[in-house]
């Protein structure tokens, strides 16, 4: 598992903390939310229950919501700007093998606002 974390890069809308709450309701565990460099659906953005997806040197902790971390791969997040993201809730069933959000919805990230178009680098990240 990866050592390196940062100050937090994620945060969430009201949407998607609402739809974690049920899904540690429902459940019993918090999720965790990984955003990977694969392709096709391997680049979309995966929610699991906590534990259940393997986290690699390559993988970068931006951070958590609610005691769930959020992973994505160092080299993505290099290449897209190191970005600050906001989860969010969107309608539609899940892609890949992802949790839903709650019936009939996905979570999704997206850009925080454009004004932090050049974030300082992550504690641990490579240059």
């Amino acid at each position: 598992m990866p050592t390196r974390a940062a100050a937090s890069r994620i945060a969430a809308t009201k949407a998607a903390r609402e739809a974690i709450a049920g899904f540690r309701a429902a459940g019993g565990r918090p999720a965790m939310f990984v955003q990977s460099a694969g392709c096709f659906d391997g680049s979309g953005l995966m929610c699991y229950s906590l534990g259940e997806c393997s986290i690699g040197d390559g993988d970068l902790l931006l951070g958590e919501i609610d005691g769930c971390p959020f992973y994505m791969d160092e080299r993505q997040y290099g290449a897209v700007g190191r970005p600050r993201l906001v989860l969010d809730v969107r309608p539609g069933e899940p892609g890949g093998f992802s949790l839903a959000a709650g019936d009939e919805e996905h979570f999704v990230v997206r850009d925080a606002a454009p004004a932090d178009t050049n974030p300082p680098a992550l504690k641990g990240e490579r240059s």
